[in-house]
This record gives structure tokens, sequence and C-alpha cells, in this order.
């Protein structure tokens, strides 16, 4: 498939810019592949989806604060530093975005904070916005951390052209959220509130967590137009044995398994066996899924409605089936569903 087969026009007042007031009560299109029908629905409305044995796989992955604004040293440039990932606990090293990047050479230094709580020496140039910065702090490392979390804001999407509120903090995030690592948050998973999760339970419905940190690739560009020749940036997943059996289980039994998130599906066909049972697996993953693809564990998915021609999209549209998401999405447009971030659930079985 090509690029340009994922384009559609999305208007932009469809882009949701701020949560619904409840996160289980956001509008549910349905898309059932096997009879090719369309329902519109709310989200708690899931419930009568799913029942006893059946199983829901969530990503517990935390977002980080992970956008800072500090000052260049003697100039007093605004410099926006995005941190990607911790590359050495003990040296404070951090691989980060910086914006405006031609402003900043090796050697700069950039303060943090209003009286440069935090300092940061620039000590290597990776690609063109990319650099590696070392933290000067001579405190214990969960000092820094605090120090960091403290200034950091959370990293909402930069297509969402608004301050970050407060709400923000809680509200780009999972209810389930564990293990911080994401700078890119698991937006499917948004729709959980507690009281439904209870009454899945209580329907006997199983969760099995998997940790994947989703990163900024998620929403990069696609800038070729074979669908082959695009590399996907790597994300660190985590999958515990006992979340594996759970799933494993679930198989073996003929349940229903429901992936919740594009990072979560990535996770599992990432980490199963030619026998189609998930694995334990701690490591990396760059895997990009576009149709045509043949999923090997779950059976059903709850998603958001996403951009044009972005990778998450080409992977739902590889479970759902290219002509009947495209299709959904037509409808989803015409009944003034919500994209994106905030935007509404899609549930396909």
């Amino acid at each position: 498939m090509k690029l340009s087969q994922f384009k559609f026009y999305l208007p932009e007042e469809l882009i949701a810019e701020f949560p619904p007031e409840n996160r289980d009560e956001s509008r549910m299109i349905v898309l059932n592949r096997k009879n090719q029908t369309i329902e519109h629905k709310t989200f708690k409305d899931i419930l009568d989806y799913f029942g006893d044995g059946d199983v829901f796989i969530i990503n517990n992955t935390k977002v980080f604060p992970a956008r800072l604004y500090g000052e260049k040293e003697k100039t007093g440039a605004r410099i926006e530093v995005f941190l990607l990932r911790e590359l050495n606990r003990e040296s404070l090293l951090w691989d980060v975005l910086v914006d405006p990047a031609r402003k900043i050479r090796i050697g700069n230094k950039l303060y943090f904070g209003e009286d440069g709580d935090l300092v940061a020496e620039v000590i290597d140039n990776t690609t063109s916005r990319g650099r590696t910065l070392r933290f000067l702090y001579d405190g214990p490392y969960d000092e820094f951390k605090k120090t960091l979390q403290d200034l950091g804001e959370t990293p909402l999407p930069k297509i969402h052209k608004r301050e970050v509120r407060p709400e923000d903090e809680q509200r780009y995030q999972t209810i389930y959220a564990k293990h911080e690592g994401a700078v890119a948050a698991p937006t499917a998973g948004f729709h959980f509130s507690r009281e439904l999760m209870k009454r899945l339970e209580l329907a006997g419905v199983h969760f099995a967590e998997i940790t994947l940190h989703a990163g900024l690739g998620n929403f990069r560009d696609i800038e070729v137009e074979d669908l082959t020749k695009h590399k996907m940036d790597s994300e660190e997943m985590i999958i515990l044995e006992h979340q594996a059996e759970i799933i494993n289980q679930a198989k073996i039994d003929k349940k229903k398994i429901c992936s919740v998130g594009t990072t979560t599906m990535k996770a599992i066909e990432t980490a199963v066996s030619i026998t189609g049972m998930v694995k334990p697996y701690k490591g990396w993953t760059n895997k990009f899924i576009f149709p045509p693809y043949d999923f090997s564990v779950a059976d059903a998915m709850v998603t958001n409605l996403h951009l044009p021609m972005s990778s998450v999209m080409m992977m739902v549209a590889a479970f759902a089936d290219y002509d009947f998401l495209m299709k959904a999405y037509k409808e989803a447009i015409a009944e003034g569903y919500k994209f994106f971030t905030y935007g509404d659930a899609m549930l396909i079985i």
C-alpha cells in the first residue's frame, strides 16, 4: 500500500482540543468486521461486547513531563527541550530534541527554572534537531528526577495549539499508568474509568498488562510513498511472564482478546511466537504494521480515530480492513466524531 491511500479530509474542528468531562462517556464507533456493520455507541457500552474469561490487554506505561523550557547562557534565548530518553543514569545523560535547533552548539549551557535551578550542557549533536545533554546536578538522583518533574510540562502533541492546562497532567495519562518512560500517551486507554474497569471485572473480564514506552515516532510524518521503506523509531517494551500467561490462557480457552491501543498491538505482535502464543519480552521494538498484515493474538481492538497518513491509522487499517476503515472514517466525520488525542473511541470486533 502507498502513503497517499491514507489521505482523507479531516475538518480541523474535529480534532479534539480538550478531554471529555467523563472518560467513559466519549462516543464509540463500533466496526463489526464479520457483518461489515457500523454502530454508534457510548464507550461504556463496551460492556455489551465482552464477558466471562475475555481479556483486555492494556499498556501501563506512564507519560513523563518531557517538555522543558530553558534559557541559553549569555544570550538568554528561549529554548524548548524535549526529553526523549535517559541514556545514562549515573552521568545524567539524556537524548533530547531542541527547538530552535540552529541556536544550539556543543558546549552551550542551558538554564532551567526561574533561578536557573537546573543546568545542562550540550555534549553531542546526533542529528539536525537531536542532542545529547548532560545535566549538571550535585544532589541525589531522586532529587534530580523530582526537579525534572517539577520543571517539565505534559508533552501534549504540537498539533494542539493551546497552552497546557493543569488538568492535562492527569488526563494525558491512563488511570492505570504505572511505569514511567513514555513521551506520548497510549490514548486508547483514556476512555477507561475506574468504575468501568470494575464493572468489566465483575463481568469476568481479565486485564493483562504490558509496558511499551511510546515515543514521538508515533507522530512523525511518513516521508516515503512506498510504506515498505519507512523505518519506525525504536521503543522500549516489557511483557512479564504472568501477563503473557493471562493472554495465552484466553487463547487456549478460545476467549476474546482485545488489544487496547496501537502501542499494545505493536507489543504483542512483536512478542508473539510461531505458535501464536505471546512470549515474555524485554527489549525494543520498531515494528511497523500496515496492510496487508496477519494478526496473531488479538481478535478485537480499541483505538482512537487517527490523523490522515499516520502510522497508527495504517495499523488500524490492517486490522479493520482498509476499505472498511475508510468507510467508517467517512461516516465518523459525517457524524461529527472527534479525532486524535482527546477524541472519541473506535471498537473493532
